[in-house]
């Protein structure tokens, strides 16, 4: 996927002047993903569920090379086709293989972040391939034409009279149709995609190394169906997605499901051992599991930025981040957005590509709160912060109103002269064009104008 991520600011500020409706819409389904968290949180000790749950990923992450090896073997046990892609070049000719093999036309797809991050569906389109997105979410986007906009909702920047009118212009649906009906409509357009598909393409929320187990958590049914229907399975799995036994998944699928949308467990929860057997009637006669780097391995030899591949892409983060609701996902750039995206874009692509995502936070630590595996959300954003201006890569003009700010701050008498300097200013000081530094901090403040006297000399002649 192509990456914008240095157009955040502008990219948020567009969309914040020209569609005002995906703040209303992006506020309300992430307030409401988020207090269904709090209240399965609150069902059982989350506290100890989370340090436990980080406590198994980071054993996992300290001994990856040994488990995926452990994986690799249980999976070709289990009759599964295991590929290893070092970037997505790589990643992208292994896919490719596959369908021209299997002299595929049509595949569907079930959510999956790692084909986003691969670019996937452009591949296999530009291939002459008929592709089509299985999750409501995201059937809606790529009829629009757009990337997502959330990790588990992908389409929840739209509202519902927008969804109306897109399934009014494509299927002559009633402008006044209930979300059943549209839904009805799309699950019939879908069925018949399974029906009629070669490959069936998903992610994976876990490996189990231990028994091979590929397991995937789903609300709608899609990924079970394209997953059994086409004769080949492919998943897209990250390196960091195993977990080490087979006895840490039901704490893990119960964790992720509560954190993601507030259930106790997904609807759907499949466990899929391989292809199917020669006394089984259903079931994908092909299974490949391709295990993902793209730049994974660099990440976890950073000795700070590691931690970042606990994520389980539950997306709590998104939903209890305060900076993400104003925009919802796109002007972020890239396939991770809000907190997770923040940490994770810049140790994936270079922070050279993402600089200003680790500044799109308050540093209000809902983030590291909501999150089931305690990922130091927070603290990580200051290191690629600290990063971006050890680097160089923060504007000069920044760098040097910082450098001066903690010069005055740190000096009595630099504080004295720079607070006398800033009272005698022109009042068009404060309009942005002789301070142009001060500008973000001006335009949240109203009422400022420069006061011929000091707090002290006000407050001493009783004037406040």
């Amino acid at each position: 996927m192509k990456v914008s991520a240095n157009r955040y600011p502008q990219e948020a500020a567009r969309l914040l002047r020209e569609h005002p409706e995906v703040r209303a819409s992006v506020t309300g389904a992430t307030l409401s993903f988020d207090s269904k968290r709090r209240q399965a949180y609150a069902e059982v000790e989350a506290e100890a569920w989370r340090r436990w749950a980080e406590g198994v990923k980071n054993h996992l992450l300290m001994n990856l090379d040994r488990y995926l090896l452990q994986a690799e073997e249980k999976l070709k046990q289990n009759g599964v086709q295991v590929h290893w892609a070092e970037d997505a070049v790589e990643a992208q000719r292994i896919v490719a293989g596959i369908a021209r093999k299997a002299g595929a036309r049509k595949v569907v797809k079930a959510k999956t972040m790692v084909s986003e991050e691969l670019g996937i569906n452009p591949l296999l389109e530009g291939m002459g391939l008929e592709v089509l997105e299985t999750d409501l979410g995201e059937y809606i986007i790529q009829l629009l034409h757009q990337p997502p906009s959330h990790i588990v909702g992908p389409a929840i920047h739209l509202n519902l009279e927008q969804i109306r009118r897109l399934f009014h212009e494509r299927f002559q649906t009633p402008l006044e149709a209930s979300p059943e009906d549209l839904a009805a409509v799309a699950r019939k357009l879908l069925r018949n995609g399974f029906l009629q598909a070669d490959v069936g393409i998903s992610g994976g929320n876990f490996v189990v190394a231990e028994t091979g187990t590929l397991a995937l958590i789903e609300n709608e049914g899609n990924i079970r169906l394209a997953t059994s229907a086409p004769r080949i399975h492919v998943a897209l799995v990250g390196i960091e997605k195993l977990l080490p036994r087979f006895s840490d998944l039901s704490v893990f699928l119960s964790l992720t499901a509560r954190a993601a949308t507030g259930q106790r467990l997904g609807t759907f929860v499949s466990l899929i051992q391989g292809p199917k057997k020669p006394d089984e009637p259903d079931g994908p006669q092909e299974v490949h599991v391709v295990f993902v780097d793209n730049g994974r391995s660099s990440l976890l030899a950073d000795p700070e930025a590691w931690e970042t591949l606990r994520c389980v892409r539950c997306a709590a983060c998104l939903n209890a981040c305060p900076v993400y609701r104003q925009t919802g996902g796109h002007p972020y750039g890239y396939v991770y957005s809000g907190p997770i995206g923040a940490i994770l874009s810049p140790g994936l692509v270079g922070l050279e590509d993402t600089k200003p995502l680790p500044y799109a936070s308050s540093l209000c630590g809902a983030c590291f709160q909501a999150c089931p595996v305690r990922i130091p959300i927070p603290r990580l954003l200051l290191t690629w912060r600290n990063r971006a201006v050890e680097q160089g890569l923060t504007p000069r003009l920044e760098a040097a109103a910082i450098q001066a700010y903690a010069l005055a701050m740190t000096n009595p008498w630099a504080y004295r002269l720079a607070t006398r300097a800033l009272r005698l200013l022109p009042e068009k000081a404060l309009d942005n064009t002789v301070l142009p530094v001060l500008k973000a901090w001006i335009e949240g403040r109203a009422g400022l104008s420069p006061s011929p006297k000091s707090f002290q000399q006000l407050w001493e002649a009783g004037e406040v």
